[in-house]
């Protein structure tokens, strides 16, 4: 069975590497982490993960919403 990838979208550092540390424990395949909605659209372009966790607050002039539109019409 193949893995599934994940792109861990959080502005928060500690909080990521916990989110991305217990996914790899749990057998899951972390493509990226990103911390700007701009970054998350990049990296999710990029690397077309099979799902993402988007943290809605995120620091910067995109939210998680406006990033997951983005990220939904441009993949």
């Amino acid at each position: 069975m193949a893995q599934t990838n994940v792109l861990v979208v959080e502005d928060e550092s500690i909080v990521s590497k916990d989110i991305q540390h217990s996914l790899k424990k749990l057998g899951y395949n972390v493509v990226g982490a990103a911390a700007t909605g701009e970054q998350a659209v990049k990296l999710a372009v990029e690397t077309q993960p099979d799902i993402i966790l988007m943290d809605i607050m995120l620091k910067g002039e995109m939210n998680g919403i406006e990033a997951a539109t983005q990220i939904r019409s441009e993949t």
